[in-house]
């Protein structure tokens, strides 16, 4: 995979642009990212299948706590109906310190993730749906016909990057530093010692934050709102792999949940930039990207992409 990541925070119809410049720069797949605070990226998805000609599509991530599963399931149905079959169902827990302003706990994340998947492909195959776990659906089913979708899951601790490589047709390994790639890719090969064969092949994909422009340093300081995102939710034993001081990022933290992006931003340090994101100029950001190609099979660009996202899918799609 050589995908990249659009965020809603513009216009769905740049999005819809941006896809098609994606796909015109040899990209093969466009993911939207799922946030509230953003706009809706199905509705941006819907107008890239129509921008596009060949570009597989999909929520990157979706998470199944602000919207139902089965609600979920048929979305990516529509999708695929609209894309002429180029659907991608991404799925992953979302994230902890968003869903906390919806008063949403993340309960039970990999168990979550796992049915809500595996429910979803019942309903993609015609089945109808009685289940009772971490969501509840009784005699659920589309009223439509819909196709297979690979399924990938947003994964970055050791039980759901396992859980992935087991029952998942791919993985979005939320990373940015060769390191935690190789941690990762461990753990999937433990996940795949247990894959039985009926599943087919399995990708693991960098889902990795990259900002790039002929600045490098510009590039880096368009990297400080998803790593202070990323920051905020990572676990103490990747910020410790880093050399991250745990306060400040519970700091980064503390900020989001209070609404005070600026103040987030500002405490963003230079390691938390080296640390969560791939970012400088395009010779440096591809020679990163390079290392980072030694533990998967495919990269997606992620947000930020770069001062200037035009720009920057044309710089990475070299890089």
């Amino acid at each position: 995979m050589k995908g990249v990541e659009l965020t809603p925070e513009t216009p769905v119809r740049e999005v819809a642009e941006l896809a098609s410049l994606a796909e015109d720069e040899g990209f093969d797949t466009v993911f939207a990212s799922s946030h509230y605070n953003n706009r809706d990226p199905f509705q941006a998805l819907a107008l890239a299948a129509k921008a596009t000609d060949s570009v597989r599509l999909g929520p990157g991530v979706a998470n199944p706590y602000e919207t139902h599963p089965v609600t979920l399931a048929s979305k990516a149905a529509t999708l695929d109906e609209l894309s002429d079959g180029r659907a991608v169902f991404g799925v992953g827990a979302g994230d902890a310190s968003t869903l906390r302003n919806l008063g949403v706990e993340r309960d039970r994340p990999l168990r979550r993730v796992l049915e809500s998947f595996k429910v979803a492909q019942q309903l993609w195959r015609g089945e109808r749906v009685d289940h009772d776990g971490t969501f509840v659906a009784r005699d659920a089913g589309l009223n439509y016909e819909a196709g297979r979708i690979p399924v990938y899951v947003g994964a970055q601790g050791p039980h759901m990057l396992r859980m992935a490589a087991k029952h998942a047709d791919g993985a979005l390994v939320n990373a940015s530093h060769p390191d935690d790639f190789a941690w990762a890719r461990d753990r999937l090969d433990e996940g795949l010692n247990e894959r039985p064969a009926e599943r087919g092949a399995f990708e693991a994909v960098a889902f990795a934050s990259v900002s790039v422009a002929a600045d490098g340093e510009a590039a880096r300081a368009a990297a400080r709102p998803p790593v202070a995102f990323i920051a905020a939710g990572a676990a103490p034993p990747v910020l410790d792999r880093h050399g991250v001081d745990r306060e400040r990022a519970q700091r980064v933290g503390e900020h989001i949940e209070a609404g005070e992006f600026d103040e987030a931003f500002d405490t963003v340090s230079e390691t938390m930039l080296d640390a969560f994101c791939v970012a400088g100029a395009p010779d440096e950001v591809g020679a990163r990207l390079d290392e980072i190609r030694e533990y998967v099979d495919g990269v997606v660009a992620g947000s930020p992409l770069g001062p200037d996202r035009t720009a920057a899918i044309e710089l990475l799609a070299n890089a």
